[in-house]
């Protein structure tokens, strides 16, 4: 028996070594910690119990990630892919239950020695329905794919299966209950779900934006966590003592949250918190896996990773088909769902502790699911290839594109190639039609295309982040190619691809601001236009002509400000209403230091306080209301006033030496 540091200790070092681990092999941190469980797990090396404080320090992992879920709730999201997530997501965790209730059914006729009852059954058709939303965002993210056609379908199904979580924490206990108490219990279960959820919903939107308001105003970092922490196990603890989980109340506190403009602070801050403690959710599930009797019986368990996946596969890429999804669409969307995900840990934990599943079956279906889990990155980095396989319309579809961009291309030289035919992009190619300048697009919206192809513009169904697209659009005998979506991720690949095509070629790249504008120079691009500055330019440009300053002095000091790559644009004065961007660490920003006596910076040369080892400069100072023009030698007074440029952290740390 560990004592309890003894236990944390063996615990959070098990998980280092394990993540580090996996990591190296680049495969999901989380199936490290289910790899580490299973090592120290009382099957195998018993290096560890499972016992009731590793089970509590678990629990909580599971009521952050449910914070997080709530987090990222959002109604006009929801609305605007109702379609894909309550038609396409709803149809998917229902016949996937359905199909586990039958698999039941049959299981107890075929094996009568092996009884699932239809609430186990239900259970289990409830942890198989989700997938893992860990896995397959951070595969699709890599791999670019999170705004393509079968990406926004496997975003609105993780969507729906991630809302289902909440009625099925609800619903598993309860079916625990005897046969004829069933209904009733269900019954006050929804009821007390719904009167805690209204009056917190209710009660909660305006105080939580409020109190909120308050904490941050005391611009404490150490307050604004502890505060955090509060609302979170407070709410979690409410829903609780209500007879509900603690997940729930997670849930909700983070939906309350998600409505305030605290919202992208408050995902940061949680994340550490939720990342440990959810590890430590994993290798307890870890801990239960027995190895010794998977391996007696790893043909049903091979059998378990099978068929559940292929059923899976199945059910949504027929799914996706029926709801106007193309062959390659559908199957893709199935392969990279097919998996079991974190949330089937947590509602087999919670059929495990309700005793719906008999133990032996229990471990068979928790081997199934990690192996599954362990395979779905391979699966996921290959569907491509599958789907050319198995689709054969997908392999023709997709060759007939690329022969079509071809041949359209081959006779023009010195075109333009438009990465992105949305606003931005249908504007270039107006201006350039206008000069008479040969352009051609490439784009992945199909309906966008079709339109477009229709009313006789240039442009093609391709992705100008693959190789094949930019050669079939004559990369070799372009002049230039123009990035207009504002995506850095992907603009970098088609930069890194471009230098292997075609090195000498002009890029010009859009970014939202300059915060990857260095980033995407050093990559390649020609030029970078930081959509945020051009349209502070003209803005600025249009005031100075309206009050009288010539035309030619207006452009004169546009063009400086581009050629300077807008160093003196560069950062802002931030806001309240920024709180999301100054959260984001790499931004840069100004801010205002005044020195008040008594500040360390009093009589001491600008250069002597060494601003820029932190990584922050002084733009301007102003002594008794007039801007001063200063060098390093300039010896500060008190009530001088200096204008601090640098990231969020290193202004904080100028502003510290200064005062």
């Amino acid at each position: 028996m560990h004592s309890g540091l003894e236990l944390t200790l063996l615990l959070l070092g098990s998980a280092v070594l394990g993540v580090v681990a996996f990591r190296m092999l680049h495969l999901p941190p989380m199936l490290g910690y289910l790899a580490v469980g299973v090592l120290i797990g009382p099957h195998a090396l018993a290096l560890a119990d499972d016992s009731e404080s590793t089970h509590a320090l678990a629990e909580f992992g599971v009521v952050f990630l449910m914070f997080s879920i709530g987090l990222e709730f959002s109604l006009a999201q929801l609305k605007s892919m109702r379609r894909i997530v309550f038609g396409l997501g709803l149809a998917q965790v229902v016949l996937t239950i359905a199909a586990a209730m039958g698999f039941g059914l049959f299981i107890s006729w075929w094996a009568p020695t092996m009884q699932v009852s239809w609430q186990g059954a239900f259970a289990l058709g409830g942890a198989l329905a989700m997938s893992s939303t860990a896995i397959v965002v951070k595969m699709l993210t890599e791999r670019l794919e999170l705004e393509s056609e079968h990406g926004r379908r496997i975003i609105g199904i993780l969507l729906f299966q991630d809302l289902a979580v909440v009625p099925l924490l609800i619903m598993i206990p309860s079916l625990a209950r005897p046969a004829e108490e069933l209904a009733i219990t269900l019954g006050w279960a929804a009821v007390k779900a719904a009167a805690v959820l209204a009056l917190l919903l209710f009660f909660g939107q305006k105080l939580m934006r409020n109190w909120f308001t308050i904490v941050a105003k005391r611009r404490s970092q150490e307050l604004f966590m502890l505060n955090l922490l509060l609302v979170t196990l407070g709410l979690a603890w409410i829903t609780e003592q209500a007879g509900l989980s603690l997940a729930l109340g997670a849930f909700v506190a983070g939906m309350l949250i998600s409505e305030t403009q605290y919202k992208h602070q408050v995902e940061e801050d949680i994340k550490p918190f939720r990342d440990v403690l959810l590890g430590l959710f994993f290798i307890t599930v870890g801990m239960l896996l027995n190895l010794e009797l998977v391996l007696q019986h790893w043909w049903v368990v091979l059998a378990l990773v099978i068929f559940p996946v292929l059923l899976k596969f199945a059910i949504i890429a027929a799914l996706a088909k029926a709801f106007g999804s193309s062959d390659g669409v559908a199957m893709r969307t199935g392969l990279a769902l097919a998996q079991a995900g974190e949330f089937g840990f947590v509602l087999l934990n919670l059929a495990m502790g309700s005793k719906l599943i008999d133990p032996f079956l229990l471990q068979l279906v928790l081997a199934s699911m990690v192996l599954s889990m362990l395979v779905a990155p391979f699966v996921i980095e290959n569907m491509d290839r599958v789907v050319m396989k198995l689709a054969s319309n997908e392999w023709m579809m997709q060759s007939l594109q690329l022969t079509q961009l071809a041949s359209r291309t081959m006779k023009t030289q010195k075109h333009v190639i438009i990465a992105g035919f949305g606003r931005s992009g249908q504007s270039l190619a107006t201006l350039l039609t206008e000069e008479k300048l040969p352009w051609y697009a490439l784009d992945l919206d199909p309906e966008r295309v079709q339109e477009a192809q229709r009313a006789g513009a240039n442009v093609s169904y391709g992705d100008a982040a693959r190789r094949e697209s930019l050669i079939a659009a004559g990369i070799n005998r372009a002049s230039a190619l123009v990035i207009t979506f504002a995506d850095t991720r992907l603009a970098l690949k088609v930069l890194h691809l471009v230098h292997e095509l075609a090195p000498n070629l002009a890029v010009i790249v859009r970014s939202h601001d300059d915060s990857d504008l260095d980033v995407l120079k050093k990559a390649g691009a020609t030029e970078v236009v930081p959509e945020a500055l051009e349209s502070s330019l003209m803005l600025a440009s249009h005031a100075l002509v309206t009050m009288g300053v010539p035309l030619r002095r207006v452009v004169h000091r546009v063009q400086v400000a581009r050629d300077e790559r807008y160093a003196s644009l560069r950062g802002y004065f931030h806001g309240a209403s920024d709180v999301s961007d100054d959260l984001e660490h790499t931004y840069v920003r100004l801010h205002s230091v005044t020195l008040h006596s008594g500040a360390v910076g009093i009589g001491k040369r600008i250069g002597e306080l060494a601003l820029e080892e932190v990584g922050a400069e002084v733009t301007t100072l102003r002594r008794n209301g007039q801007s001063l023009h200063f060098d390093p030698e300039t010896v500060l007074l008190a009530g001088d006033v200096l204008v601090l440029r640098g990231e969020g952290e290193a202004v904080s740390r100028a502003e510290s030496r200064l005062l």
